[in-house]
């Protein structure tokens, strides 16, 4: 039988704002050292939201541990904590500040969800596939349904009458760190 060994990183942190950005920079940098350089962005953005909510949820205290794991065709990335209450994914109102960062997690990963670890504590974990799919550009008036997945309420932005421009766009915001 031939094994293919795992590639795996692990870093220990407090999930306060200045530590979620150090952690990002080390998922960029393991990916990049592991020629996964297509996937720094999602890896980014998964685990600073789960770090996030970990900053913002977990009680009594913020410690976690985020892994990633390299197995054959799929990068699974965890976060550990020690708050034994389970998120759930609400419906965000579509004005709301917050609320979205499970929801965002599960569209842009493959697959992702939350199990016990012991007594009192949890691991949110998401997975993306290293093996990139084919990706065609869609037209400028293509819509786009997913059936597999369960429908989420966020605001669509109307194209303009020339259908070149929306009509209007949701404000961004840029996070420092």
């Amino acid at each position: 039988m031939i094994s293919y060994p795992s590639r795996h990183c692990t870093v220990e942190l407090q999930a306060l704002p200045s530590r979620i950005g150090q952690v990002r920079r080390i998922v960029s940098a393991q990916l990049r050292y592991w020629h996964l350089d297509p996937l720094i962005d999602r890896a980014s953005l998964g685990v600073t939201e789960l770090l996030s909510n970990v900053h913002r949820h977990a009680q009594p205290d913020k410690t976690c541990t985020v892994e990633i794991e390299l197995m054959l065709d799929r990068l699974t990335v965890s976060v550990r904590d020690s708050d034994p209450r389970m998120p759930v994914v609400d419906d965000a109102e579509p004005l709301a500040t917050c609320g979205r960062g499970l929801a965002m997690v599960a569209a842009m990963s493959e697959s992702w969800g939350v199990r016990p670890d012991g007594e009192s504590g949890k691991v949110v974990w998401f997975t993306l596939p290293t093996s990139a799919p084919a990706v065609t550009a869609p037209s400028l008036h293509a819509r786009h349904t997913v059936l597999d997945k369960p429908a989420r309420r966020f605001v669509e932005v109307g194209a303009s009458a020339d259908g070149l421009r929306p009509d209007h766009a949701p404000a961004r915001s840029a996070v420092a760190g």
